[in-house]
């Protein structure tokens, strides 16, 4: 079986668009309604065919100028499942570049695991369908499949069970203050609203969805409430995920550039638009 020389992916952020938690399942874990947007922004991985069977991995950057830690990290978690999986015993050269801030909300560790599975899938050359693909990731994370298949989506279930969406083209201000949400925290909150009624897309056209975690992270972590109010001032603001990163939409780069001037010294932004479909595997 002859490998691949070395290729690229983007790691795309999501948002969510909505966040409902309609019940707690016997797992522990609870059933969601959400709609996934991917941006056309994020972390870029390179892979490279390593000599000796071994998987490497280098941290180029992290947003925020930290270290990243590699001890239960997801993309060596993917990386050793595919493995597994396939039975393959092929090395690799990872690089991340990490441009999607820690604890945001945008599946930055979701997406940098579905890129290893999907890059080294390339690499190894072991041809194994998307559906496989996104089996593994679930395993990984419940986020993971979303970017193994590489389109917005509605989620369900965990936000494992994916129905692919066409949404309209849009650009987005996204704002994250500097704090790390702990997704658990949130989750574990009393306070957190868990019996939403289930919804269909067109009760979000209408307006009548929401995140039901942000009542939560925005008391138990005053930065993401304190970047709500001010992001607010600029449109209908939202929260991804669990926080902490807030987003509006803009009408376009520039709009959201002109925002993005006065942003509060030790915060982060990014303006991007939706991303309907991943691009496939860019060979070097």
């Amino acid at each position: 079986m002859t490998s691949r020389t070395s290729l690229d992916l983007l790691a795309p952020a999501k948002l969510n668009l909505f966040l409902h938690i309609t019940g707690r399942r016997d797992d522990g874990y609870h059933d969601l309604q959400t709609l996934f947007q991917l941006l056309d922004h994020g972390d870029t991985m390179q892979f490279a065919a390593q000599r000796g069977g071994v998987v490497s991995l280098h941290v180029a950057a992290t947003a925020e100028g930290r270290r990243l830690p590699l001890r239960d990290n997801l993309i060596l978690h993917a990386a050793s499942e595919l493995a597994r999986v396939a039975d393959c015993q092929a090395g690799a050269a990872i690089r991340l570049e990490k441009r999607l801030p820690i604890g945001g909300g945008l599946g930055g560790g979701s997406a940098n695991a579905a890129a290893a599975l999907l890059g080294l899938n390339e690499l190894w050359r072991l041809e194994l369908p998307r559906q496989e693909l996104a089996r593994i990731g679930a395993v990984i994370g419940a986020d993971v499949p979303l970017f193994v298949y590489g389109q917005s989506a509605w989620g369900e279930g965990r936000g494992d069970v994916l129905q692919a969406v066409e949404l309209p083209a849009a650009w987005y201000l996204v704002v994250t203050p500097p704090c790390q949400v702990a997704t658990a925290e949130i989750f574990h909150d009393p306070a957190l609203q868990r019996n939403s009624p289930r919804v269909e897309l067109a009760d979000l056209l209408a307006g009548d969805c929401r995140n039901d975690c942000e009542a939560v992270t925005r008391r138990l972590y005053p930065a993401v409430d304190e970047a709500f109010r001010w992001l607010e001032r600029h449109g209908e603001t939202r929260m991804s995920g669990t926080g902490a990163s807030v987003f509006i939409e803009v009408a376009d780069e520039s709009a959201g550039e002109q925002i993005i001037a006065s942003l509060p010294r030790g915060w982060q932004a990014f303006v991007a638009p939706s991303l309907a479909q991943m691009a496939h595997v860019e060979q070097d």
